[in-house]
């Protein structure tokens, strides 16, 4: 859409990542339910933009240097559809919506709904989280989480949709570590780099050294439940709604359908390429299941049989 799109992070707080770490399953779906409701029932407030917005969230798991860190991006365009429908409603140039509004709210769905997880004896507390299987106990980790700012943070706006693409083509299918970030592999361990978020300036770039099984381990705290979709869509941009509601954005902002796909019988190639060449294979004949093909006579026997 040709809109201005704005960069949303929702992070869990450290206390809550323990938990999220021995129930992936749980408590990232839960993680991506808290902050697409939060945002989609604060825009619809008319207090602040009083309209449906769309989303896409991509879930990571890690930080700069690898340890476990679950948040969740969101790509989220400038304005939304007017909750009758009538017309486009913008946002600011430079503001969506409150932080402070969508932190407090984030905060009250996803832990009353972490709590009646718990009650219902779905989560599962392993090592030096065994304590937490009981109830008082789980209440009373719980109780300064309620208390402390839960960070969520609102990037300034892409420059148009272009840089939206080019950024969701790089970000989505990101891993923990880029080869691009890795220095060494020797005897002493793996070295690489990583941003130091406490420095500013040059400082904040900084090298690592790990052992080899500890790189690894950091790495594998990443891989996600079997199944598990880390990349969603919300509001406008809902699967099941998708093209019915950006053709209507499209008809409010007047802007022109873009040409259907070409879906023709002639760009659809299913044949297998190469593995010598890469090109695309052509098949001369096919043989039915029951018929087995035949390899060419063998000359040089025939050969040998009439030879004096």
């Amino acid at each position: 859409m040709p809109v201005g799109y704005f960069h949303v992070v929702f992070t869990l707080p450290a206390e809550i990542a323990d938990i999220a770490f021995q129930n992936k399953a749980l408590v990232y779906d839960l993680l991506f339910k808290a902050a697409s409701e939060t945002m989609l029932t604060i825009a619809a407030d008319p207090r602040h933009l009083g309209a449906r917005i769309g989303i896409t969230a991509v879930l990571h798991t890690w930080g700069s240097a690898m340890m476990h860190h679950p948040h969740v991006h969101m790509i989220v365009p400038g304005g939304g559809i007017a909750l009758d429908g009538s017309h486009w409603i913008s946002a600011r140039p430079a503001f969506l919506l409150p932080v402070r509004v969508i932190g407090k709210l984030f905060r009250r769905l996803f832990l009353t709904r972490l709590i009646a997880m718990h009650e219902a004896g779905r989560l599962a507390f392993f090592g030096t989280l065994a304590h937490l299987a009981d109830r008082r106990a789980f209440l009373r980790h719980l109780t300064p989480v309620w208390k402390k700012r839960w960070v969520v943070y609102a990037k300034a706006p892409f420059a148009g949709p272009e840089a939206v693409l080019a950024y969701l083509s790089r970000y989505t299918h990101r891993i923990a570590i880029s080869n691009s970030r890795l220095v060494a592999f020797d005897e002493s361990g793996v070295t690489f780099r990583y941003k130091d978020y406490r420095r500013d300036g040059v400082d904040r770039q900084q090298v690592m050294v790990l052992a080899a099984e500890e790189f690894i381990r950091r790495f594998l705290l990443h891989v996600l439940p079997r199944d598990f979709h880390r990349i969603r869509h919300y509001g406008l941009l809902a699967s099941s709604t998708r093209k019915t509601s950006l053709a209507r954005v499209r008809e409010l902002l007047n802007v022109a359908t873009p040409p259907d796909d070409d879906t023709s019988d002639e760009q659809q190639d299913f044949r297998p390429p190469c593995p010598c060449c890469g090109g695309r294979m052509i098949i001369i004949e096919t043989f039915e299941r029951w018929r087995q093909p035949r390899g060419p006579p063998d000359t040089s026997a025939t050969n040998r049989e009439n030879a004096p």
